[in-house]
């Protein structure tokens, strides 16, 4: 593979870059790159050199899937690559035409001279993988765009257009034409005048301020990267950039981007990033399997989630038809709807364009003939299978040949969903989560008939809808609800022994979790719960449950949307206020079982969350609900609030290590309701051959 093509034009030589999608700066593209530059050195025709990308990208970056291997280090390194660009004898001139993200940046800014799309973004997204810029660009992006602008970029990881850098020297031109064209006409110019070779090194930082901007920073950055050491290690190697000379400067990055690459932290997040690419891959559906077209798109129910899951395909530029049972519901649905963009549009996230051809692409209607053109039909209703029933016979009679029809459950079997209608292997399950419209994960439910395209389908309509899709095989609760399902349990027979419930959120929210088990029943609404536990009571007779949650919903305790639940709220106030009642509810229920309270300690509360989580993903992973172990990973970091610094439960099941998770998992057995501490097959394998989940495939 060719992966960089070297042509020229009159003087100039031109390096275009090609290994897609982003033109990563994996080893292959390094070494065409210096092969390139050497030869135009070599060439007493040649006098500058311009490096453009192909495709849309610039260059995305280091290849991070060779980081911690050999070929990472492999000559020509990055840093090797760039000094020869640096100091090339010839000018060389960086064609941005395209995203120009972390190595890439670093790439362009050891040129001589850049000219870039208008349009393109330019960043250092490296703190986003717990790492930082490790190729200079902590030192060379201060002196291009001044400190407070690279601290801005470089610690928030988020990319910025070329329009708003302009105006620094990092751009020396911008425009709205053809970018190769730009630098070439650039670098004939630098030979006709005979233009110096610019450095950013040479670039001396003032430091008058210095002192007082990198104070504040670090104050301001602390409390909110408390468990990301990436972020004021940035601030340390920009300081260094500050005070000390160019190489000193580059010296002390180098030394803390290998720093910051071994911690845990880093590791997880690289591991998160894989995973998520993985995530898409589906072993017996090829990539090249054509997809059903989806241009209009139907959704029953505009309820809160069937308003989000509607939101989601206008967001898209895909109309939507929302089908409700009465005006009044349809009404107030349609209205919540509006009512989100109108704030959007308040908070200036949305122009007044945008607003009114999104509210146009949304209609409602109360006849399911009007679905008869959708190309894909989403069920959003209560979960209740004889409603999925009635839903889905009637779709049966009205949908077009060829429509995929989609169920938004969380719990329920999709086969059987399937088979109330005579095209089964049109039926998929796309369970969204709450708020439709802002959750990044889409569980994509593979039903036994359904069919390839679909399943294709669905994965290419999650990207165009901004999700992350992942997909799952039929069980109760497939991947994200079936984990949640025992961890809950397991936190409500903690309550049965010693504890309460909000010492168990805290314990949690310590631990990293955005909210606690009890917060997001609250948010959730116990009675959603409740519904499952009683249909689980039936299902799964001989598991012992908590009794505490049920009288809490006996009182119509129902969470935020009633003003009390587990805990106690305040009208207009979502501010969640330990409650006496429920307390007492719970000292009540251990009275009742004839248990003597204990002292649970945090870290005893996490391990029970923590590895009730892992050993049903160890089960769902054994049936084959899971594809990969790094698939659990994403629906929980996506969809269930995981902190994403810990790397998922499988990815943190590893840290730990299986042998001592299965070893106190026993020690569990011995107490209150062993039969909740059974390990699964698979965690007993890997545990006594010493392997781990990461070693069942990895996911880059």
């Amino acid at each position: 593979m060719a992966f960089a093509d070297y042509t020229s034009q009159g003087a100039v030589a031109v390096i275009t870059l090609k290994n897609p999608p982003v033109n990563a700066l994996g080893l292959g593209l390094r070494a065409a790159i210096a092969d390139g530059v050497e030869r135009a050195a070599n060439d007493a025709s040649i006098k500058a050199i311009v490096l453009v990308g192909s495709g849309n990208a610039f260059c995305g970056g280091a290849d991070v899937s060779e980081f911690g291997l050999p070929a990472m280090s492999a000559s020509p390194s990055l840093w090797d690559l760039f000094a020869l660009i640096e100091n090339s004898p010839k000018p060389v001139v960086a064609a941005i035409n395209g995203l120009a993200l972390g190595g890439g940046l670093e790439m362009a800014m050891a040129c001589h001279y850049r000219v870039a799309a208008a349009s393109a973004q330019l960043g250092q997204p490296e703190v986003k993988l717990g790492i930082l810029p490790g190729a200079g660009g902590t030192q060379r992006l201060p002196r291009l765009v001044g400190v407070e602008r690279a601290l801005n970029m470089i610690v928030s990881g988020n990319p910025v257009s070329a329009r708003e850098l302009a105006a620094t020297q990092l751009l020396d031109a911008t425009t709205d034409g053809d970018v190769l064209a730009a630098a070439v006409a650039l670098a004939g110019r630098i030979i006709a005048e005979k233009m110096p070779l610019k450095k950013a090194r040479d670039i001396t930082l003032d430091a008058a301020n210095a002192e007082a901007l990198l104070k504040f920073s670090r104050g301001a950055v602390a409390p909110l990267a408390k468990n990301y050491p990436a972020p004021l290690k940035c601030i340390d190697a920009i300081e260094a950039a500050i005070l000390k000379p160019f190489d000193e400067g580059m010296k002390i990055e180098q030394s803390l981007f290998i720093e910051l690459m071994n911690t845990t932290e880093s590791k997880a997040l690289r591991h998160a990033f894989f995973a998520m690419r993985a995530a898409a891959k589906i072993p017996d559906v090829p990539g090249s399997t054509p997809l059903r077209p989806i241009k209009s798109v139907a959704v029953i129910g505009a309820g809160t989630m069937g308003g989000g899951i509607a939101m989601n395909f206008v967001n898209a530029g895909i109309p939507v038809t929302v089908l409700e049972t009465t005006q009044a519901a349809l009404d107030k649905g349609l209205g919540t709807v509006r009512k989100n963009y109108e704030n959007t549009l308040k908070k200036g996230r949305l122009t007044q364009e945008e607003f009114d051809k999104r509210i146009k692409q949304i209609t409602g209607t109360l006849s399911y003939d009007d679905l008869n053109s959708a190309d894909l039909i989403i069920e959003a209703v209560f979960e209740d299978m004889q409603v999925k029933q009635q839903v889905f016979e009637k779709l049966d009679q009205v949908a077009k040949s060829g429509a995929i029809l989609a169920s938004n459950t969380s719990t329920l079997d999709v086969n059987r969903i399937a088979d109330f209608t005579q095209r089964p292997q049109d039926v998929i399950g796309l369970h969204f989560f709450s708020p439709a419209n802002v959750s990044k994960l889409l569980e994509i439910v593979r039903g036994a008939k359904s069919a390839k395209d679909v399943v294709a389908t669905s994965m290419a309509v999650s990207k165009q809808i901004k999700k992350v899709g992942v997909i799952s095989g039929v069980c109760d609760g497939f991947i994200g609800n079936r984990m949640m399902n025992s961890y809950f349990r397991q936190m409500e027979l903690l309550l049965d022994v010693g504890a309460l419930p909000q010492q168990i959120d805290q314990a949690l929210e310590k631990f990293g979790f955005a909210m606690g088990p009890f917060r997001v029943s609250d948010l959730a609404g116990n009675d959603i719960l409740w519904y499952i536990r009683k249909r689980q009571y039936v299902e799964y007779p001989d598991r012992v449950f908590s009794k505490t949650p049920d009288r809490i919903c006996e009182l119509g305790r129902f969470g935020q949307k009633t003003g009390a639940g587990w805990y106690d709220y305040k009208p207009g106030d979502r501010a969640a206020i330990a409650s006496d009642l429920v307390s007492n509810i719970v000292l009540e229920e251990s009275a009742k079982l004839g248990l003597a309270r204990r002292k649970i300690s945090d870290e005893e509360i996490v391990q029970r969350a923590l590895y009730s989580l892992i050993n049903e993903g160890a089960r769902l992973l054994e049936e084959g609900i899971a594809l990969r172990a790094s698939d659990i990973d994403v629906v929980y970091l996506t969809g269930y609030g995981f902190p994403d610094f810990r790397g998922g439960p499988v990815f943190y099941a590893d840290t730990v290590g299986l042998p001592n998770i299965l070893r106190t998992m026993r020690e569990f057995a011995k107490g209150y309701q062993p039969d909740a501490w059974e390990p699964a097959p698979l965690l007993k394998q890997l545990a006594a051959e010493g392997k781990t989940f990461g070693g069942l495939g990895n996911p880059s």
